[in-house]
Order: C-alpha cells, then sequence, then structure tokens
C-alpha cells in the first residue's frame, strides 16, 4: 500500500469506509466495476527565446465509478470526492441490467513498487527548474553559431490514485512522472532546420537536472538539427529499411501494438482476430508489452482496474500467442487480464491499452546488418504517424534518415515517409540485431480520444520491402 499521507489526498470529505459502502451498494450486484479515486498534480515549465514563457500549475481531483454488465458499461464521473457526488453517481448503475450476473474475482494483490512515492513537484524548488532552463538554453547557444533558436521544458506530475471494489479489495498506487524536452532550431545559408531531444519516466527530477543528461540532449538535438542542414530529397518506391534501436519502435508500437489489444480483437475488428496459434512475423521476432519495468515512463504498479502488470509476450518467434487485456475484454474472451486496463484520467472509463511495448533483441550485427543490405533507407528517428486498427495500414514521418548506397550509410534525407501494413511489416523482417534498447522516455499514446505515457523500444531492425513516400 501507498504511504498513509499521499493516500489521505484521497479521503479529505469522505471515510474510506463509507466509499466502499457506496461501491458495494451501487456495483456489488453486478458483473464488474470499481470506485476509481484520484488526486493529481501537474506542472510544466517552458523556456524558449532566452526567457520563460510559460509556467502552469495545477490540481485535479475526483472519481469515476464504472458497473459492468455482460458487454454493456455504465460510467459516471465528478470532480470531487464526497458521499453526496458518489451518490448521485450510483443512479447511473441503475441503468443496467443485473440479471445473470455472477460478480468477477478480484484481481490478486501486490506489494510491488516500481517507482517512488515520492512527489517530484515539490522535491526541487521552482528557482532551480527555472534555472536549469536557462542553462540548457545558455548552453545550446554556445555550441554552435548556427544555432537560431532553443527551447526547453520541463514536465511533471504526481497523482495518488486508488481502486475501491464492492469485494472489498482496496489497491492505492502513488504515480510519478517526469519529462525534460529539448528542441534547436539552426540557420545556414538562409536554411533552417530543427533537431529535438526528450527523456523521462517514473522518477523525480534528479536525473534530468543531472549535466551530464542534459549536455546529452543538447547534443543530441543540435547533431540532428545539423545533420538536417544537409538533407537532399528522399527517394520514393519500394525500399529496404534499416530501422534504429529504441524510439522507432513507435512504428511497432502504432502499426502492431493496437492491433493485439483486447477489445478490438474480441470484436473482431483488428487484422490480428482470430489468429492466435498462427504465424504472423518472420521466425526470431518476439513481442512483448511489460508494464513491470522499474521506473520506465510506460509502468504501473498496478493498473487502473488494479491488476498488478506483468510481463506478456504477445508475439513469440514469430508465432502470435496472446492479446493485452483489461478485466472485462478478458472476462468475455475466457483469459485473464494481464495488467493492460488504462485510463488517463478518473474522467475516463478504463480499456486494454499498451505499457512498454516492444521487440526483443535477436542475434545479428547491426553493422552486418547494414552491409547486407545494400542499398536502401536508413531510419534513425521518427516523428508522428497514423494507422488503420482493421486494415493495419500505417504512414509514419522520418525526422532523421539516411540513404544507404553499397551497404554504406550516406546523405540524410528529408520527407521520407515509411508506409505499409502491420499484418505483412513483421513477415518482411530480414534481419533482427543484438542491441535492443528502449526509448528515452517520451512516448504518449493515444486512444478512443484518451492519452497515456507509453514505451517502446526494439532492437536494429531490417526490413525489406516497405513503400517509401519521398520528395524525389
Amino acid at each position: 500500500m501507498a504511504a498513509a499521507a499521499p493516500r489521505s489526498l484521497l479521503y479529505r470529505d469522505i471515510d474510506p469506509a463509507d466509499a466502499l459502502r457506496l461501491a458495494r451498494g451501487a456495483i456489488g450486484h453486478l458483473d464488474d466495476g470499481e470506485l476509481f479515486l484520484q488526486h493529481s498534480q501537474a506542472e510544466s515549465l517552458a523556456f524558449d527565446d532566452g526567457r520563460l514563457k510559460t509556467a502552469d500549475y495545477s490540481v485535479d481531483r475526483g472519481f469515476g465509478l464504472r458497473g459492468v454488465s455482460g458487454t454493456t458499461t455504465a460510467y459516471a464521473h465528478a470532480s470531487s470526492i464526497d458521499a453526496p457526488a458518489i451518490q448521485r453517481a450510483t443512479e447511473t448503475m441503475r441503468l443496467l441490467d443485473p440479471s445473470g450476473s455472477t460478480p468477477a474475482a478480484a484481481p490478486r494483490r501486490s506489494n510491488r513498487h516500481l517507482y517512488t512515492d515520492a512527489d517530484p513537484l515539490s522535491a526541487v524548488p521552482f528557482e532551480t527548474k527555472v534555472r536549469l532552463l536557462g542553462e540548457i538554453d545558455a548552453a545550446a547557444r554556445a555550441r554552435d553559431p548556427r544555432v537560431r533558436q532553443v527551447s526547453a521544458s520541463l514536465l511533471g506530475s504526481w497523482s495518488v490514485v486508488e481502486v475501491v471494489r464492492a469485494d472489498g479489495f482496496v489497491a492505492t498506487d502513488v504515480r510519478p512522472l517526469v519529462r525534460l524536452n529539448i528542441g534547436i532550431v539552426v540557420e545556414q545559408n538562409g536554411r533552417r532546420e530543427t533537431g529535438s531531444f526528450g527523456t523521462g519516466g517514473r522518477m523525480l527530477y534528479d536525473r534530468l537536472l543531472d549535466p551530464e543528461t542534459w549536455n546529452r540532449g543538447i547534443d543530441q538535438a543540435l547533431a540532428q538539427a545539423l545533420v538536417n542542414l544537409d538533407t537532399v530529397p528522399a527517394p520514393a518506391g519500394e525500399r529496404t529499411v534499416l530501422l534504429g534501436p529504441g524510439w522507432p519502435g513507435i512504428l511497432l508500437h502504432e502499426a502492431i501494438g493496437h492491433g493485439l489489444e483486447g477489445d478490438f480483437n474480441r470484436k473482431g475488428t483488428s487484422a490480428f482476430s482470430g489468429r492466435i496459434g498462427d504465424r504472423v512475423a518472420a521466425p526470431g521476432v518476439t513481442v512483448v508489452d511489460d508494464g513491470s519495468l522499474e521506473g520506465r515512463r510506460g509502468s504501473l504498479s498496478i493498473d487502473d482496474e488494479g491488476t498488478p502488470t506483468e510481463e506478456t509476450v504477445l508475439i513469440r518467434d514469430g508465432v502470435l500467442v496472446g492479446y493485452m487485456q483489461d478485466r472485462l475484454n478478458a472476462r468475455l474472451m475466457g483469459v485473464k487480464p494481464t495488467g493492460n486496463g488504462r485510463r488517463q484520467s478518473y474522467a475516463h472509463a478504463p480499456m486494454p491499452r499498451m505499457t512498454n511495448t516492444f521487440m526483443t533483441g535477436g542475434k545479428d550485427d547491426p553493422a552486418e546488418l547494414l552491409a547486407r543490405m545494400g542499398d536502401g533507407i536508413y531510419a534513425k528517428s521518427f516523428g508522428g504517424g497514423q494507422v488503420d486498427i482493421v486494415s493495419g495500414k500505417f504512414t509514419f514521418t522520418c525526422t532523421e534518415a539516411y540513404r544507404v548506397e553499397g551497404g554504406k550509410i550516406g546523405a540524410p534525407i528529408k520527407g521520407a515517409t515509411l508506409i505499409g501494413d502491420g499484418p505483412s511489416v513483421l513477415t518482411q523482417v530480414m534481419g533482427i540485431g543484438n542491441d535492443p534498447a528502449l526509448d528515452e522516455g517520451v512516448g504518449t499514446c493515444g486512444k478512443g480520444g484518451q492519452s497515456v505515457p507509453a514505451g517502446v523500444g526494439q532492437p536494429t531492425l531490417l526490413i525489406g520491402g516497405l513503400t517509401v513516400g519521398g520528395t524525389a
């Protein structure tokens, strides 16, 4: 359980026993459901054009009451946590038909803690955060005379949540989250280009304040911007593509990950529906979702239904072996929940979502993969992307990419877009590097109008036959 002080923030206006009593009366006769309580604090500081541009701080608290009967969900929420508000919310639960309902078993209990309970916002004085951003700005401008603009921001949040079930199950989690972003604009001969860096996770600000961290961030953002000054138009057509390790796993997240979430597969709307036991990827491809990694951005000690997170193997050696499940879809599909029931806040009902989704490493030397590919595209970093869950078709824009000629990295390219579809892209894997890496801790995943922090990762990956949309 979380420390007493954070938990007390949820019970300023109601006694825990009364919260349990109200939950029991509202949803105790249904298949499933919970009373979800949340107190959150968030801040963002942005330094731009040599001065502090914004400094925001907010506090939010409230509850969400959910009842589930069969495939039907009723949900009510309010931005206060008190008995009258919860009592009013119970009226919504009466819209459900409880006939035939058999209350589902509670999640298994866990005392595991994947991150600190401490509040990162109050641990560092405001002046220290502003001074850090100023130092980053000055250091970045001093790196190279071509630097024209620097932006730096710190974002932090601290959330206390509690899941209260009608069967008496209560689980509490205290969740820190921090992030540092650096953006640099350079100019040369009238041409301007940008580079960026971000890092963070479920931790305090300590690592972000470390000069080694933010100086590395400046170096990476500047290097990307300077590389982009020399870009040539990207070639178009079908190409062999080498994906770098770490953040390029965002392609895996979008093109494959969403299609392996339980709700899409229960409803038969995913390209992977009904394919458990089928080969869906090349031999050697293993894809995992793991919300139990310590301190990672996408990690949770428990999910937003109270289920402990775990390592869930989705594809093993090219064969589809499982989906990511929340409680509702797991019950309807006759499998166990995997700790993937997530929500943006108390104002949202949970749904199956990814946590940290990545491909495990292989046996190939990345340098050998580069030499083997001959001619093609090396995609080191991605920007935005889109995917259609039903078909699995995706498009991704490269923010740093290079032509490869004769197995050697050549000129950087601009305007490259990777186009393909999830069900076939993993069957075209020609080599898997021995250098698996997770991203720096900046991912945010959107689904159904909700955004949650997420992690991605992969080793260097050689893929044959991807369509490249370019400008040449």
